[in-house]
């Protein structure tokens, strides 16, 4: 706005130094020359080119150069914040691995130490079945043993009170046991 009105000052002053009249119609052609209206737009031009350098182009100079400014500064910042998340990233990717590779070990270690206790169960469990199927022989062999005694006294028992009947008090009760363990000596074992 300011410089509007100077440029219509200045325009007006044109008029009134030319000295020419309003009213006439001028004399020149575009393609003349006419040192007055040279001198006063080389004079113009440079009064403008002042004006526009103080309040225009100096503040719009400064802000551009403060835009250039943030402009880099945001760049820098933004290849920076770059690097760090690639950093970071590498770093959550070392973090990664190793838990990986952590997890992997614990695994390992559960299946061997399932295996070791897999492995004592099942010997703890032969073991039992040993002991036990060994206590039923030992029980059997036992009582085999006894029910042959008792099979044994049985026999005796029987064979005395037969020969008892067959020889109707001949023998003696001595003669009779000799001839008892005489016969159960010939019966088998089994």
């Amino acid at each position: 706005m300011l410089t509007a009105k100077i440029f219509l000052a200045m325009n007006t002053l044109l008029l009134f130094i030319s000295g020419e009249p309003q009213n006439e119609p001028p004399k020149d052609t575009l393609l003349s020359i006419n040192p007055g209206v040279i001198i006063w737009t080389v004079l113009i031009f440079t009064i403008l080119l002042l004006i526009l350098k103080k309040w225009a182009w100096t503040p719009l100079l400064e802000s551009l150069n403060n835009r250039e400014l943030l402009i880099r500064e945001s760049v820098e910042k933004a290849e920076e914040l770059k690097r760090e998340a690639e950093r970071l990233l590498n770093e959550n990717r070392k973090i990664l691995e190793k838990a990986d590779d952590e997890s992997r070990r614990i695994i390992n270690e559960g299946k061997e130490y399932a295996e070791t206790v897999r492995s004592e169960l099942m010997g703890k469990a032969q073991e039992d079945a040993h002991r036990m199927v060994n206590q039923a022989k030992s029980e059997i062999e036992r009582k085999k043993v006894a029910a042959l005694n008792e099979l044994k006294d049985e026999v005796a028992n029987l064979a005395v009170s037969a020969a008892e009947k067959i020889i109707d008090e001949n023998l003696d009760e001595k003669k009779q046991k000799k001839i008892v363990e005489k016969f159960i000596e010939k019966i088998p074992k089994n």
